[in-house]
């Protein structure tokens, strides 16, 4: 408006198409601030145009106002209680300002396209229309976005004037000679000094001694009190904020919110709690409505809190659940583990009670209720060999050493040594030689009393019986395969026996122990011994012959126990469901208890080349974690639990009776009351 068609066409030539907008450095004001392009374009050969073209639009429009588009005056009010209506608001003398029917995205693509000055154009929302910015608000743009003021005639850096300084200063303003007073010490106040210092010796002048604040303390606080807490007088508690009054609340409501009075009966047969708090009334007036009837009663209810309640304020600490879990690794970076069933070995008739894996990994071995013990082959499956023992078998294991193939299991009441009849001839041969033993074996007899075992020839089987004098509970072997353990639990001292199978010779090391022996086992690779009672495990070195440390599980009862290749951690399983982890280094008592089963732990294990150990249960499920044992003695182990395996049914209330592990694949063996084995792979 207002502008002639000259200058617009100085304006086009200016802006053309091939500029780009004001952020591109087009408009480069590095010179100073005439150097713009548009200005320098047509300055002189267009001034003429431009006159004569304001003279035109002057006479062509005597009113501006006319011409003006309208503005709108709807102040403050959001635009947005406008989106559904069809005006955008009023103009000044009141009329809708009518909404501008918007063309599509493609029509405005096309028709900007073809606009050289679109680039130009803002859509302004309060007026909904289009404007195009002018030159000398473009010129401020650009200024702005390049760090610079506004305005190019305003110079951010003036030269300081010193308005004190000047060249024809040639007298002071004072032209009086300095006084001598100015230069010598005042005697007077020398005889104020020495005055004052005389009344201070003389303890004339008294120095205010600072006050001793009283030594008060709020009788029922605590170490946890505030500054807040602690100030003088009692905390300032605020009124509970009631809810604000509704339409019901109103002394004239409607009708609807008035009750009949057969509702007004039917409240009195409701409990107290559930009747409403408020019964709405109507009155003709505000004068006629009475004084509340509660008000003297909730009065003396406020009063009561303020007297009752505790008169310390304690902040409480937000913080989020979700922090205070511990941050676990993902279930991925920590495979392989097993989960899922790969083999079903079946074939017994009764519960497996007891299996164990021969060291290649090659052979397992298990002991059913049903009398037999058999030898499987694990990557098939094929049952090797079956020995009819005719009695229930407790416990199995298979010797550590390759080359001594021979299987110790428990029947009935006595230990059984059988050559499971693997390998080679050489290993078989060797097995047999060991398994020879004469008419009287050497005896534990130094006391003169009867001996506690007699090893003596199998009459059906190929092998050795050890008779306790009592039933053996548990057996296990040493790493290098030449010695094993029995445990007798009972409260003499041939409880836990040690074996020689090389010498065919027993004795009893320990005098005397502190409660009923349950499980024993050998340190993996240390001369130390494992026996776990009821409630301790006990730790001794049998080079020495003495107790090095005493493990306070806090269980009810422990029913298994199993030691880290490491040899440094030990996990305990009991009879409540808990499981214990041991860390011998750091402490006697243990560093962590998982409550992982609902009922007893039947087994527990730790593989000897992955951090993995598991436990078995009787409510038919067997769980596997992650237990990785750092070397550096001041990182804790880290224990994060990764699968539940199912697929046992329970009979006659058991469920798995035992777990092992593959010795060098992350592989899990159970055994359960449904007389099958199963084999778990990742």
């Amino acid at each position: 408006m207002g502008r002639g068609e000259g200058e617009r066409e100085h304006e086009g030539d200016d802006l053309s198409a091939d500029d780009s907008s004001w952020s591109d450095g087009e408009w480069s004001e590095d010179d100073d601030e005439e150097s713009l392009s548009f200005e320098d374009s047509g300055s002189d050969s267009g001034s003429g145009s431009d006159a004569e073209s304001d003279e035109v639009v002057a006479e062509e429009s005597d009113s501006s106002e006319d011409e003006v588009a309208p503005r709108n005056t709807v102040g403050d009010v959001p635009l947005e209680w406008y989106k559904d209506e069809e005006h955008v608001g009023y103009d000044i003398e009141g009329r809708k300002i009518k909404k501008r029917d918007r063309e599509g995205r493609i029509e405005a693509y096309l028709r900007n396209a073809d606009d050289n000055k679109n680039w130009r154009k803002i859509y302004d929302e309060y007026n909904d229309e289009e404007v195009q910015i002018t030159k000398e608000e473009a010129k401020i743009i650009s200024r702005l976005l390049k760090g610079k003021t506004p305005h190019a005639n305003v110079d951010p850096y003036p030269d300081y004037v010193d308005w004190f300084e000047y060249e024809d200063k040639g007298h002071p303003l004072s032209s009086a000679p300095e006084p001598k007073r100015r230069f010598v010490p005042s005697k007077w106040e020398q005889k104020k000094v020495v005055k004052l210092v005389r009344a201070i010796r003389n303890g004339w002048i008294k120095f205010d001694k600072p006050k001793e604040e009283p030594n008060l303390y709020l009788l029922w606080g605590d170490e946890t009190d505030t500054a807040d807490n602690k100030r003088q007088g009692l905390s300032y508690i605020p009124a509970p904020k009631p809810n604000l009054p509704g339409h019901e609340e109103s002394y004239n409501p409607s009708v609807e919110y008035i009750p009949t009075q057969e509702e007004i009966d039917s409240y009195q047969l409701m409990y107290e709690e559930d009747r409403p708090k408020f019964i709405p009334k109507r009155f003709e007036s505000l004068r006629s409505v009475p004084a509340y009837e509660k008000a003297l009663r909730e009065g003396f209810d406020r009063c009561l809190d303020l007297y009752l309640c505790p008169r310390t304020r304690k902040k409480r600490i937000n913080i989020d659940p979700e922090s205070l879990k511990p941050k676990l690794p993902s279930k991925k970076d920590l495979r392989p583990y097993p989960k899922t069933c790969y083999l079903e070995f079946k074939g017994h008739t009764g519960p497996v009670k007891s299996i164990s894996v021969e060291m290649t990994g090659q052979w397992l071995a298990s002991g059913s209720s049903d009398g037999t013990i058999r030898v499987w082959e694990v990557e098939t499956g094929r049952c090797l060999k079956v020995w009819n023992v005719g009695g229930d078998v407790r416990h199995i294991a298979w010797n550590p050493a390759p080359d001594r193939p021979i299987i110790a299991a428990i029947v009935e009441h006595d230990l059984l040594l059988l050559n499971a009849g693997v390998g080679s001839e050489e290993v078989q041969l060797r097995a047999k030689e060991l398994l020879q033993i004469g008419e009287m074996a050497p005896q534990d007899d130094t006391d003169g009393k009867k001996p506690a075992v007699r090893w003596m020839k199998h009459e059906k089987l190929d092998g050795i019986t050890l008779i306790h004098q009592k039933a053996v509970s548990n057996v296990d072997w040493h790493f290098k395969g030449d010695y094993f353990t029995t445990v007798v639990p009972s409260g003499d001292t041939k409880a836990v026996l040690l074996h020689q199978l090389s010498k065919k010779h027993s004795h009893h090391p320990f005098r005397k122990l502190p409660g009923l022996p349950v499980v024993a086992t050998f340190h993996p690779s240390q001369k130390m011994f494992f026996v776990a009672t009821k409630k301790f495990v006990q730790v001794y070195d049998l080079q020495k012959a003495q107790l090095v440390k005493k493990l306070e599980s806090g269980l009810r009862e422990i029913s298994s126990i199993s030691i880290h290749p490491g040899g440094d951690n030990v996990i305990v399983g009991s009879k409540d469901g808990k499981l214990c982890w041991f860390d011998t280094d750091l402490s006697t008592r243990p560093y962590k208890t998982l409550k992982t089963h609902s009922k007893d732990i039947t087994s527990v294990t730790f593989h000897r080349k992955y951090p993995l150990f598991a436990s078995s249960s009787e409510d038919c499920t067997a769980y596997v974690c992650h237990g990785m044992v750092y070397s550096d003695l001041n990182q804790n182990p880290l224990i994060v639990p990764l699968e539940i395996l199912r697929g046992h049914s329970s009979s006659d209330g058991r469920g798995v009776l035992d777990c092992k592990f593959h010795p060098k694949q992350p592989w899990l063996f159970t055994s359960g009351a449904d007389s099958v084995i199963r084999l778990y792979c990742d």
